[in-house]
């Protein structure tokens, strides 16, 4: 069995190990079970064929430091937010996301499902792992089983008031990743009707990759929404933390409509709230905000960002162009599955075709992500900033460069040596014009 993977940490430069095998896991587990302060540990996994192997080890270590393990079973990443927030209790879910079948990983949280990042302990986990440990607690902990799917599945019903959710039609395509082990339940308790393309769990992903950032692995749902004419698709990735939407007429949604129409939701029924994006967003998403009395947050991307400025603002929601959406209900944590329930509920209020009702949040122009393969990062970062030089810029992540109504953000890649692009103007010639001419700079830096 091939178990090269990555410990996976959103936007945590720095902190990804090569591999990680059944050895490295047990010491992580040792290592978290160390850094917690509590005497249980919530443990979850994916469908993929190395995660048994992994969380066996893992569960190992947890118990060698005395430490009890609460075993959730397979689970898509926002029910161990779930757990962690209702239980209050620190947990791990074994998972790599999008990435291919043969990766593996790991995400933690704290107690409420508090993220841990670089500057709230990921380091020190993986220095403790790698440094290795004192002796094992003189007794181990134990381990128990529990489901957590009727509560988590009441949970976010409760959340959306899904009782107002009418009878829609919905095309899901669940990459043969986690979506699948709570949709059936969702959808069984609600009016709309489930579509489903890949909802059982196969950690093989026999289909496709569980990646729907790339488009060629939207061509199926988009194929089924073609001949099935739904109200709204909608395809997961592999763990469903990510959902990225389909209107009635085959067009995808950016993260940042998305963004605006849910949070547009939330301020008509809690005017004022503080809402948060990550500056890619598109600039409707905070002019909306402004326009419907609410208070725009604007933050860094990745998750743990988010989730503690969410926190320090009390906002009751926040949303990334990448497909992360947060809700302060369900502990700041991210869901693709409350995500597409909201969606549901706003198009069952409005009586619109999607297609229809995006329109007035998509005054603007984007890109979407364009990737540069660049030999020195930092030298072709310096070359655009000097060539914009004269329009405001700012560092919160990446470049950003504002030139009124159009603007601009270049950010590193965590893992590759890339810079990421993205550009918003007033229309698709101002939009191709400004990322032809940061092409033509970072070309002019491969010397």
């Amino acid at each position: 069995m091939d178990l090269s993977g990555i410990i996976k940490a959103y936007d945590v430069r720095g902190v990804v190990p090569s591999e990680l095998d059944a050895d490295k896991a047990r010491r992580i587990g040792a290592a978290f079970g160390e850094f917690v302060d509590s005497d249980t540990v919530i443990v979850g996994h994916d469908c993929r064929t190395s995660s048994p192997t992994l969380r066996d080890a893992l569960i190992e270590g947890i118990n060698s430091r005395g430490v009890d393990v609460v075993l959730i079973g397979e689970i898509p990443t926002d029910m161990l937010y779930f757990a962690s927030g209702s239980l209050d209790l620190p947990g791990v879910v074994i998972t790599a996301s999008h990435n291919p079948a043969e990766y593996n990983g790991m995400k933690f949280c704290n107690p409420g499902a508090a993220p841990i990042g670089a500057a709230t302990g990921l380091v020190d986990i993986r220095r403790m792992a790698e440094d290795g440990l004192p002796d094992s607690a003189a007794e181990n902990g134990s381990v128990s089983e529990r489901s957590l799917t009727d509560a988590y599945v009441d949970h976010v019903l409760s959340i959306t008031a899904a009782d107002g959710i009418g009878p829609l039609r919905v095309a899901v395509d669940g990459g043969n990743g986690m979506a699948g082990a709570v949709l059936p339940q969702v959808f069984d308790r609600i009016d709309a009707q489930l579509d489903g393309l890949y909802i059982e769990p196969d950690g093989t992903f026999p289909n496709h990759p569980a990646d729907p950032l790339r488009p060629e692995n939207l061509a199926d749902l988009l194929e089924l929404v073609a001949t099935s004419e739904p109200d709204l698709g909608v395809a997961f990735d592999g763990d469903a933390d990510r959902a990225f939407f389909i209107d009635d007429e085959g067009v995808p949604l950016p993260g940042s409509t998305t963004t605006a129409i849910i949070a547009d939701w939330y301020l008509a029924s809690d005017p004022g709230s503080a809402i948060v994006y990550n500056l890619i967003c598109s600039k409707a998403v905070p002019e909306l905000v402004e326009r419907k009395g609410g208070e725009p947050v604007r933050t860094r991307v990745g998750h743990s960002f988010i989730k503690q400025v969410m926190a320090e603002s009390g906002a009751v929601f926040g949303g990334e162009h990448s497909g992360h959406y947060y809700f302060r209900d369900n502990y700041r944590a991210d869901s693709g599955v409350l995500a597409t329930l909201v969606l549901l509920r706003v198009l069952s209020d409005s009586g619109l075709p999607l297609s229809e009702l995006r329109k007035d949040y998509e005054p603007y122009a984007q890109s979407g992500e364009v990737n540069f393969t660049v030999p020195d990062v930092a030298a072709a970062d310096r070359a655009v900033a000097d060539a914009f030089s004269t329009f405001e810029q700012d560092r919160m992540d990446g470049l950003t460069v504002d030139m009124g109504d159009r603007w601009f953000n270049l950010r590193p890649s965590n893992t590759e040596p890339l810079l990421r692009l993205n550009v918003e103007a007033p229309n698709t010639e101002a939009v191709d014009a400004i990322v032809e001419r940061v092409a033509s700079i970072l070309e002019g830096t491969h010397g």
